[in-house]
């Protein structure tokens, strides 16, 4: 079965918020299905938008900010951090992570994340409180994607 994506999971990975998404909905820079009244894109709809030379700055743009943005972060009362994941990974098996990680997000609270793939390689970036990254990981590389 082929993983599909809603409006809410496509805004975790990106950074942008649904709004911004529902405008390129209605530009046609984002394609995607109705189902039941929710939206719902398929990975090669995703491929499709991501590589938009326009969207591929914005997201190189949100994915940077958020490293820049936790090394920034000042006067931190609990430990914080940030974890860059560049994982080999084919097509199929970057859709299998993001997947994965859309699902762990849905549970989580002060966490940042995004997804990319590239060129052979599924990126995910997560910050937030340690302890709350920590568990994600554990989880993550206890999971058939281990290698």
């Amino acid at each position: 079965m082929e993983n599909k994506y809603d409006l809410n999971d496509l805004a975790l990975m990106t950074g942008f918020t649904t709004r911004t998404l529902r405008n390129y909905l209605t530009q046609g820079l984002l394609e995607g299905e109705k189902e039941n009244g929710v939206w719902q894109f398929t990975p090669e709809q995703l491929d499709r938008f991501f590589s938009e030379p326009f969207v591929k700055e914005g997201l190189r743009i949100k994915r940077s900010s958020a490293v820049f943005d936790f090394l920034a972060e000042k006067d931190r009362k609990t430990a914080r951090t940030c974890v860059v994941l560049d994982l080999p990974a084919s097509r199929q098996k970057g859709d299998a992570v993001s997947a994965f990680f859309c699902r762990e997000m849905q549970e989580a609270s002060d966490l940042r994340f995004s997804y990319g793939w590239d060129k052979g390689f599924a990126r995910v970036i997560l910050t937030g409180a340690a302890d709350a990254v920590e568990k994600i990981l554990k989880a993550y590389y206890g999971t058939e994607f281990k290698e």
